[in-house]
C-alpha cells in the first residue's frame, strides 16, 4: 500500500485506540502493526507530537515483575480533535469511494 495513504491516517488511528482506553506505546505499536503494515518506530514520533500538541497526557504505571510503563490517555482537546478528524476523514473517504465507484460506471 502507498505509504502516503497510511501516513495521513496514523494519527487518527492512534487517537481512535486511545479513545477506547489508555495504552502504553508498545501496545499501540503492536496493535497497529497487526492491522497496518508500518515500520518499527513509526508510532513513537506520533505519540510525541500528539502529546506536544496537547492531545495526550502520560502517566507511569507499575507493572508486576517489570519497570513502570508510560501510558497515554486523551485529553479533552484530544477527544474533540479525534471526533472532528474522524468526521472529516469519513467524509473524505466517502467522497473518494463515490469517485472510484463512478469510475467503474464509465
Amino acid at each position: 500500500m502507498n505509504a502516503q495513504y497510511k501516513k495521513g491516517v496514523l494519527e487518527l488511528c492512534v487517537l481512535s485506540l486511545l479513545k477506547k482506553r489508555n495504552c502504553y506505546g508498545y501496545e499501540i505499536s503492536e496493535y497497529l502493526s497487526s492491522q497496518i503494515d508500518i515500520a518499527d518506530g513509526t508510532v513513537y514520533p506520533i505519540l510525541r507530537k500528539l502529546k506536544s500538541d496537547g492531545l495526550l497526557t502520560t502517566y507511569l504505571q507499575e507493572e508486576s515483575g517489570g519497570p513502570p510503563r508510560k501510558y497515554y490517555s486523551l485529553t479533552t482537546l484530544g477527544r474533540k480533535t479525534f471526533e472532528r478528524d474522524k468526521a472529516e476523514y469519513l467524509d473524505f473517504a466517502h467522497a473518494i469511494e463515490k469517485l472510484l465507484e463512478d469510475d467503474d460506471n464509465d
